[in-house]
């Protein structure tokens, strides 16, 4: 706990066999409460390693759902347990895991509603191996968003995150794509609703066995965040009614 607040870390899963131990202990197990490992219907032992190196709480998928789906099964698990701060951590080694102590402190201390873990502050995202077109794609779509969305953030797209418990409560997590877009849409979300937002430095590895996505879902994302945005914005403006936002 950190201030007597339940710290919980969530993790997406797919098919992260090779990555998942290193990550889990790393952990900051002094403040983390509990764990919960979803995995998305893995075609290797994820599952199976999750449960050996000591993950009590391991849901999996009987059939691939997609990574927005992953997470609403996080969240919603979390919640069930009764957190009062989650942290998404992708389990294949790609994020610091020990700036969870950093990220659950500035939600639990009450200083923001929602921190990011970002690869763009500082120069870490290059050095630690993100590929250059991967990089471009990222600032650009970054200052689209920042033009067109109420909030400036160095990076918009971070898979590591922590929020607080009502946001999850209180956000339409369900409305959102079961596919990676779900990451921007729920970011959308907290900005609409009014939450605060802060960022760390995070330096990031990209590795071998680092989960990718292919290049036509890299373009199929961007397309995403796009539209996405169009309709946060015509949805604030009153031109149409969005469930989303």
């Amino acid at each position: 706990m950190i201030n007597n607040k339940k710290i919980v870390v969530v993790m997406p899963a797919y098919n992260a066999d090779k990555t998942l131990e290193k990550t889990y202990s790393e952990l900051p197990f002094d403040i983390v409460d509990e764990v919960i490992l979803v995995d998305d219907c893995s075609s290797d032992g994820t599952s199976k390693k999750a449960v050996d190196i000591g993950f009590k709480h391991v849901i999996r998928h009987e059939k691939n759902m997609g990574y927005g789906a992953n997470q609403k099964t996080c969240y919603k698990k979390a919640v069930e347990l009764e957190a009062d701060v989650v942290i998404m951590l992708h389990p294949d080694y790609q994020y610091e895991p020990k700036l969870v102590t950093a990220m659950g402190s500035l939600v639990a201390e009450g200083i923001f509603d929602c921190v990011l873990g970002s690869r763009i502050l500082g120069t870490g995202a290059l050095k630690g191996g993100m590929p250059l077109y991967k990089y471009v794609a990222n600032r650009f779509l970054t200052a689209y968003q920042n033009i067109f969305v109420p909030y400036k953030l160095s990076e918009y797209h971070t898979g590591y995150r922590a929020f607080s418990k009502t946001i999850l409560e209180s956000l339409p997590l369900d409305q959102n794509s079961n596919d990676f877009i779900f990451d921007n849409q729920m970011l959308l979300q907290v900005i609409g609703a009014g939450y605060s937002i802060g960022e760390i430095t995070c330096p990031t590895r990209y590795m071998d066995d680092s989960s990718s996505i292919s290049a036509l879902r890299s373009i199929k994302y961007g397309l995403g965040i796009i539209i996405a945005t169009i309709e946060y914005k015509l949805s604030k403006f009153g031109f149409i009614n969005s469930k989303r936002f």
